[in-house]
């Protein structure tokens, strides 16, 4: 139960209508149907009826509309509060995938802001199924998502079936990142071979929706890799490839002074147009700010400067 389900149940029953609150809420009308479902699951009681005049509340229902009323106006009236300090204050939030690039666009993106301000920045590395339950729940206005070009069909899928914006920021080419002294690096061409003679460095988390975990593991690069390191940040992943001979990562393309600083090289990989997608997620009610859009073209500043392979 969260906010979004109290605000779906008050503008049902103030439009009598599944389809017509579904319109005004700008979702679709299975999607409002659910919500609605799962939250009479959760209370244990039926909140709505049908009747000749339309959706109506049932008595417990009303119950419930009247708490939900309450606390939403309650809600409001802390955002209020809220905003009368935001004047001087700087607020941003992002939820993203360990990407290199991305860091290093909110690097710049920070210190480009307004010192004088108040600051209330948060960012988080995690993988994709976290990064969309963080913005459903509204604890990060913003995500960035990471999946294989193969399984943009089951997160577009999902996105529309938890009500999120999304919009691409990137549809790039597998990198394989190796230590300048690897083995890798002195190969004219990689190939499948000369992969399985390495050790993978991981990210340990993927997950895609409603696709199991065999399935997943199937469909990745290195299908017969056999040495793996699992990780889940990205400092340990740099020391790995740095320190453990013949180690390497598919990644999206590094910042040159990023490459340079932890002593790595990236390469095309054995597979031709292997591609990924990054996309950005929104609520669908939450309206971009100036600041969420300084972001963005920090971003698409970065991925214009990153060196050709």
């Amino acid at each position: 139960m969260n906010t979004l389900h109290l605000k779906y149940l008050v503008e049902v029953a103030k439009t009598g209508s599944i389809t017509l609150a579904a319109e005004n809420l700008y979702m679709n009308q299975p999607n409002l149907s659910k919500a609605i479902k799962e939250f009479e699951t959760t209370v244990g009681t039926a909140v709505f009826k049908r009747t000749s005049k339309g959706i109506v509340p049932t008595k417990k229902g009303e119950e419930f509309l009247s708490y939900a009323q309450n606390i939403l106006a309650q809600i409001e009236e802390m955002k209020a509060l809220h905003k009368s300090d935001q004047k001087n204050k700087i607020s941003f939030s992002l939820s993203a995938p360990r990407a290199s690039y991305i860091s290093h666009a909110f690097t710049l993106f920070v210190a480009k802001l307004d010192q004088t301000k108040g600051l209330e920045i948060n960012f988080r590395e995690t993988n994709a199924m976290n990064t969309i339950k963080n913005v459903v729940e509204g604890e990060y206005h913003l995500g960035i998502i990471r999946y294989q070009k193969n399984h943009e069909y089951y997160f577009v899928h999902f996105l529309k079936d938890k009500g999120l914006q999304y919009e691409d920021v990137w549809t790039f080419e597998g990198m394989v990142l190796m230590s300048k002294n690897s083995s890798l690096a002195l190969t004219g061409s990689i190939s499948y071979n000369d992969l399985n003679k390495c050790i993978e460095v991981v990210h340990g988390d993927a997950k895609v929706p409603h696709l199991p975990v065999a399935a997943i593991k199937k469909s990745e690069n290195a299908k017969h890799q056999k040495r793996r390191v699992y990780v889940y940040e990205r400092g340990s992943q740099f020391d790995l490839l740095n320190q453990v001979a013949d180690s390497y990562m598919w990644v999206s393309p590094l910042p040159q002074q990023q490459l340079e600083r932890y002593g790595l090289i990236q390469r095309k990989g054995p597979v031709p147009n292997q591609m990924y997608k990054d996309t950005i997620i929104y609520q669908r009610e939450y309206k971009l700010t100036k600041i969420d859009r300084a972001f963005i073209e920090e971003i698409n500043g970065v991925k214009d400067s990153l060196p050709d392979v």
